[in-house]
């Protein structure tokens, strides 16, 4: 455990005021010790890539939202830094160098893409906005101004409206001050002509370079907004657009279509006589009557059938055309498309062998389900009635999921120790079926041969880990385990990522213990469980649960486990009619199995 791996598990930042108080490795301990340590995890494109970690001579005050925001942009930097660097250092021309600024407005003009090269304009050492040094011949103002017009002057100035309200100026600062790189494609930027405002759709690039950027703004027209949309549906939807001139023979394809039949683009188009000798032979005679209909009968047709491409790769191909005539009704021309139709085909087949699997697959998830249930009732039958204990009164409620394939891994146990000591724990393995029943059937027993031991609730979980990661089959699980003295009425108790117990005091206040350190079992191989003693008084109730009681999908479980503590402390009744209440009034949607034990203090026997 270190503070960057805290930091990675929780996803979020983490701020150490001093590292001795966490007791952690980290980097310079040995110096800085007593200082503070902040982790940020960090990333790009949402991806995590690594963990920042910072550290300081002295210890940190409380954390400091500014501060915080400043440390998360820095560790953003440093990600995409680590996610596009190449491994080569290059040299850096010093900012504002002149034969760099001449060597950069050389670059721009070598574009192809319209730009413009914006340098900072700093007043009392803040920056206030940006002047055009430079834009190349391909850069078209959206007003109609001359590049002479517009060059000199201030972004603000020239372009007040797609500054502020479009939000380029902030996208801009922000890549002058990180040096992260910013594209956006369809971008709505508005602009005055003539005092009118208009709206344009563009495709923007924003980079940094040294101490200036470039702005890349490619305005689309609906000619190209078109070509493109045309170009990505034929993408998407795999098909290639032809015309052929039967009177001058000019064969005229798309790039998709050489792609469909495995050609270089460079190939000579094939003309639809030859398309038999593509295909193969069973299909022949449907080919035939696809072109007479085309080209004999000069109608509409369509027909399917298997491409053989020279590589060897057969397709399923799909191909529709319409002849082209002319105004005496002679045919000039046809023009159509080919779809592969391959993935549509072998999911008719993959469909027609499932079909034929399903009667046996369902009958064997419904002898699976069957054996769950079963194996999950012989080893948590539903209690009949209160635990009686020295000391103690147990009562617990177990109430399956409604639908046998979500059986779970849901389990509980409340058994007197030969020290005279009660062992209660509450557990849930992940998953359902008969995976989860027998994982839950392995760690209940597992457990209660540990507990024989005499060791403490922290040191069985430890142990408890330790069968999960290296003697079942990847199972994991949550668990609360307390070894409760009749004698003392002291209850030692540890949790492995499950929700903290509820105590509910004879006075009828109600809280949840607090939310010890713990993970998992299974995760990870050495995990160190945190342990607490808690003082109980005659009368005194403990409720320990699993999520199934609480688990909602549209709310926070920090909500639905507040409301389960206001229902616990508005109930006066008996142990018994405490836990029919809570599944009664459950408010969980996720048909879960759930589990409920309660502890009641009495007075010894």
């Amino acid at each position: 455990e270190t503070p960057a791996r805290n930091a990675l598990l929780e996803r979020d930042t983490v701020w150490y005021p001093t590292l001795t108080g966490g007791g952690l490795p980290s980097i310079g301990q040995h110096t800085l010790a007593e200082g503070g340590r902040v982790a940020v995890p960090t990333g790009t494109g949402g991806r995590i890539i690594g963990v920042v970690e910072m550290c300081w001579p002295d210890p940190l005050p409380a954390e400091p939202g500014r501060l915080r925001r400043q440390l998360e942009a820095l560790a953003e930097l440093c990600a995409h830094t680590l996610d596009t660097w190449d491994g080569v250092v290059a040299p850096v021309a010093a900012a504002g160098s002149g034969d760099f600024l001449g060597e950069l407005v050389d670059f721009v003009d070598g574009l192809h893409d319209p730009a413009v090269l914006l340098s900072p304009c700093l007043e009392g050492g803040r920056l206030s906005d940006f002047r055009i040094h430079h834009a190349n011949v391909r850069f078209a103002d959206p007003g109609g101004r001359p590049r002479s017009r517009i060059v000199g002057t201030r972004l603000l100035e020239t372009y007040p409206l797609a500054a502020e309200e479009s939000g380029l100026l902030d996208m801009i600062q922000r890549v002058y001050a990180t040096g992260e790189p910013f594209r956006a494609e369809s971008m709505a930027v508005t602009t005055l002509v003539d005092q009118v405002p208009l709206t344009v759709l563009t495709d923007i690039s924003v980079t940094r370079f040294a101490g200036n950027v470039l702005l890349i703004l490619r305005i689309q027209d609906d000619a190209a907004k078109l070509a493109v949309l045309l170009q990505h549906a034929q993408r998407l939807g795999r098909i290639g657009g032809f015309e052929e001139n039967v009177v001058t023979g000019a064969i005229t394809w798309n790039t998709e279509l050489f792609a469909l039949y495995g050609l270089p683009p460079t190939a000579t188009p094939l003309s639809l006589n030859e398309l038999a000798k593509h295909a193969h032979s069973d299909d022949a005679p449907s080919i035939g009557r696809f072109l007479r209909a085309v080209l004999h009968h000069k109608r509409p047709s369509s027909t399917a059938f298997r491409l053989e491409r020279s590589d060897g790769v057969a397709r399923h191909i799909r191909v529709v055309a319409e002849p082209v005539v002319d105004g005496r009704g002679e045919l000039v021309a046809v023009r159509g498309a080919y779809q592969d139709v391959s993935a549509q085909h072998w999911t008719e087949v993959a469909l027609a062998a499932t079909r034929d699997r399903l009667a046996e697959t369902e009958q064997e998830a419904i002898e699976r389900n069957r054996l769950a249930l079963q194996l999950q009732h012989a080893i948590m039958p539903p209690a009949k009635g209160p635990i009686d204990m020295p000391g103690l009164r147990a009562a617990v409620r177990y109430r399956p999921a409604e639908k046998e394939h979500l059986v779970g891994g849901d389990w509980y146990d409340a058994v007197a120790l030969p020290t005279g000591e009660v062992l209660l724990c509450v557990g849930d393995v992940a998953g359902h079926g008969i995976d989860a029943a027998t994982g839950m059937v392995s760690l209940r027993n597992a457990l209660r041969g540990l507990a024989a031991t005499g060791a403490g609730p922290a040191q069985l979980l430890t142990w408890l880990n330790l069968v999960a990661y290296h003697l079942t089959d990847h199972v994991t699980a949550t668990a609360v385990a307390a070894v409760y003295d009749p004698a003392t009425r002291k209850l030692r108790w540890a949790r492995a990522g499950h929700l903290p117990p509820i105590v509910r005091h004879r006075d009828g206040g109600a809280k949840t213990l607090p939310l010890l350190r713990g993970s998992l079992l299974g995760a990870v191989r050495d995990v160190a469980y945190q342990e607490e003693e808690l003082q109980l008084d005659e009368g005194d109730i403990l409720l320990i649960y699993t999520d199934g009681l609480v688990e909602r999908r549209d709310r926070p479980v920090q909500e639905t486990v507040s409301r389960l503590v206001s229902l616990v402390k508005g109930h006066d009744g008996g142990l018994e009619n405490q836990l029919d209440t809570l599944l009664t009034y459950s408010t969980a949607d996720t048909d879960d199995d759930t589990c409920v034990v309660g502890i009641e203090v009495m007075r010894g026997r």
